[in-house]
Parts: C-alpha cells; structure tokens; sequence
C-alpha cells in the first residue's frame, strides 16, 4: 500500500477549535489505554498543575512515555479523559494542540541540514534575534560562535557531527524558540554522561521557567524538586507527592533512589 493512502487513526472532530489559554493546568481521569490489545494504562488520575513541574517515575515500561503520547495525542485513549483546563483534548484542534507543547527527549530528533534549520525547526520564520537569544538560553551559542561558518554550520545526517550535549543543547534551543506554554521532558538526558547531564541542567532550568512542565526522568537527581512526583508501576500510579515526602514513605519511589544512591 502506498504510505500516502495510510489515513491516521486520530481523527479531528469537526467542531475542535484552538488550544485555550489555560490556567488551571492538565487533567487526566479514568485514563485507560491499550496497545496492540494489551492494556498499558490502567485507570489513572492526576493533574499537572499550570505553572508548575510534575515528575513521572517508575520503572521501564510502566507506560510513563505513553502517557506523554496521549497528552500530545499521538495516541487516543481508550477510556477517561485528558482536559485542558476544561476543555476535552478531543476538542481541540491537533496542530494547535501540537503547537502549544515542546518535547525533548531522549532521541534527539536532528535533521541534515544546518544548525539554525534544526533550532527553527519547530517555528519557521523565526527572526534572527529570537534564534540566538533561545541559543544563548540552551547553552549553545558559544559552541555555535566556534563554528566557521557559525548557525550555518552543516551537522550532517542525524547530528552526526555533533556531540551527544550538542545535541540536546539544540533540541532545548528548539523548544525555546518555540515557547510553548507546556513542555514535556521524557528522559532529556537518559543518553548523556553524568558530567555533560550536569552541564545542561541550566538550559534545561530555562526551558521549564514558567510553564507547565511534565519530566520523566530515570535519574532521581534530576527531579529533586519537582512540585509533585507521581510513581508508576505497571501502567497504574502507585505513589504520589514531593522527594522528602515519598522518602519517608519508604515504598516504591524509596526503593527506586536507594537503588541508586546507595
């Protein structure tokens, strides 16, 4: 078959209409969801306050990324519902939903061309002052004044030519330039070396300032002081609440960082 027959299993309602102002933040109740048959999220509820970050953990495959892809709605779910504010994500128009959330994550999505092609890319037209001041913001600019040929610089197919920091700098450079009011942080520095995860904490500091921020994280250390930390196991949310608060409760989030840090 030819892939442009292929139609999508998102369908946009008739009625949607743009991505709303939000000011309450993201609700999910009841969520249900089930992949080639197989039940992946079971019957889940939380909110991600507006403004604030909300740290999902837990365990590989206990559907943490998949719960991003219904809030972005690659995928639909099955049962429940996702809200903006009030408003049904079904009801909302999918580019702009689209355009109203950056992700970064842990597969760097570069393309072979220059590194400003790769930093507009999520906001063609952008002018040349937005470009560096969002550069400038991901730690990247100075690499970039390195360069010969400087934001014109060729990064070759899929970023070859550029280290695996460099790399995340831009995809956070992207999502600044884009300036969504909600962003999405699903493992952002899984594939980096403890001191370069250092080095790109500042820019991802600026990147969740202000806005209604979502982070899965499998390193503990980078969701210390997240407003709300939200533990899965298995498809379900086991846990709720801050660092010290699910230390104390010395159940699944404690196992989770004693296996680490001791």
């Amino acid at each position: 078959m030819d892939i442009n027959q292929v139609k999508s299993s998102i369908v946009e309602d008739k009625g949607a209409i743009n991505f709303p102002k939000i000011s309450k933040g993201i609700n999910l109740e009841n969520v249900s969801f089930a992949y080639e048959k197989e039940e992946t999220i079971h019957d889940i509820t939380f909110s991600i306050p507006f403004g604030k970050t909300t740290a999902l953990v837990g365990r590989s495959g206990s559907g943490k990324t998949t719960i991003t892809k219904l809030i972005d709605r690659l995928y639909d779910l099955d049962n429940g519902s996702i809200k903006f504010d009030r408003l049904d994500i079904k009801k909302i128009k999918l580019r702009s939903l689209r355009e109203n959330i950056a992700i970064v994550s842990q597969d760097t999505y570069i393309v072979d061309g220059t590194i400003k092609d790769n930093i507009i890319y999520g906001k063609q037209g952008a002018s040349e002052e937005d470009i560096w001041q969002a550069a400038e913001m991901a730690d990247i600019a100075d690499f970039i004044h390195q360069q010969t040929k400087g934001m014109n610089t060729l990064v070759g197919e899929r970023g070859v030519k550029l280290s695996g920091g460099q790399k995340q700098r831009i995809s956070i450079a992207r999502a600044l330039l884009k300036d969504a009011p909600i962003v999405i942080l699903d493992e952002a520095t899984a594939s980096l070396d403890n001191e370069s995860e250092k080095n790109i904490q500042h820019a991802l500091k600026a990147l969740m300032k202000n806005r209604t921020s979502l982070v899965i994280a499998h390193r503990l250390s980078t969701i210390y002081n997240a407003d709300q930390i939200i533990v899965m196991s298995q498809g379900r949310i086991v846990e709720k609440g801050k660092h010290e608060q699910l230390l104390k409760q010395n159940g699944s989030y404690a196992r989770l960082y004693n296996a680490q840090f001791k």
